[in-house]
């Protein structure tokens, strides 16, 4: 296949800052792992827990470089025809019916080859992605959660980056897009799709990280709030929890605080609001208890 691709970023400092710029706050590994997926025109597989910004990061280098988002979000059971490109069969047999009509009046045309034509082609987000004259941001949301075939199926396109359609033929990509594939570590993903891709963990940020992450993206909390804010978040995160807050729940937590006029975040104020930060009843009971006992966590 021909070399179709062209490089975005000129460095990884110009990542983060372009990044930084759409109010996504890199650090210098992911910005390095992005610029090198650019230059060498392979996808980033993004591992972490739930809610680091995995997704969002497609998202936003989508929006610094102008691309077109794709997005194939995947789930179990996800198929070749969901996932790629299918066949309208109503609109065929319409055509085939039409067709008999017309042959019973003495009309006659190639009718496999009429309907095998571009024309009853419905392309899925893979296809699509493929396909595009513009530039594109191809995203697999979720690729863990996908049977082997599919990753399988996943692993061909993205090595070649190109699709065989039996009736019409190979079809090559225009372009090479920015491929980002997510996952959340539900599954022990193929070592032939690890080693084709370039491979970035994001974890929970640190303190300072997150900090400023909350500052960017809650308008009018002050800085003292923010900071109060991360380190509960953090001491939380350090008990045996279901599930541990997120990036965004911790944003979410901090908009609540906002909302209520609090600015001093005590044990009661923090307690009364933890179904915000926690899902899991279970866990917000955990929680609770460690906020009684010392007062305010990671003060």
């Amino acid at each position: 296949m021909t070399d179709v691709t062209a490089s975005r970023f000129d460095s990884p400092s110009v990542v983060r800052d372009g990044l930084r710029h759409v109010d996504y706050l890199a650090d210098d590994s992911i910005a390095g792992v992005v610029f090198l997926a650019d230059r060498l025109g392979k996808p980033i597989l993004v591992e972490g827990p739930a809610g680091t910004g995995k997704t969002q990061l497609a998202k936003s280098v989508a929006e610094l470089t102008g691309a077109r988002l794709i997005r194939l979000q995947c789930y179990e059971g996800l198929d070749e025809s969901k996932a790629l490109y299918e066949w309208n069969y109503k609109k065929q047999l319409l055509r085939i019916q039409a067709q008999r009509v017309g042959e019973s009046a003495g009309e006659w045309s190639d009718i496999e080859e009429d309907i095998f034509s571009e024309e009853f082609l419905l392309t899925r987000p893979l296809l699509e992605a493929i396909r595009a004259d513009e530039p594109v941001v191809l995203l697999i949301d979720e690729v863990d959660r996908v049977e082997v075939e599919t990753e399988a199926l996943l692993l061909e396109i993205l090595s070649d980056y190109q699709v065989s359609i039996p009736e019409l033929g190979t079809v090559a990509a225009k372009q090479i897009p920015l491929v980002f594939l997510t996952s959340n570590n539900t599954r022990e993903l193929s070592e032939a799709l690890k080693r084709r891709c370039l491979f970035l963990h994001i974890d929970y940020p640190d303190i300072a990280r997150e900090k400023e992450i909350v500052l960017t993206k809650v308008g009018g909390i002050t800085d003292s709030l923010a900071e109060q804010i991360v380190r509960i978040v953090r001491s939380i995160r350090s008990l045996e929890l279901k599930k541990a807050p997120s990036v965004s729940e911790t944003l979410d937590w901090a908009r609540t605080l906002l909302l209520l006029g609090i600015d001093h975040v005590d044990a009661e104020s923090a307690k009364e609001t933890l179904h915000v930060l926690l899902k899991y009843q279970s866990d917000i009971e955990k929680a609770a208890k460690e906020l009684s006992s010392s007062g305010a966590p990671g003060r």
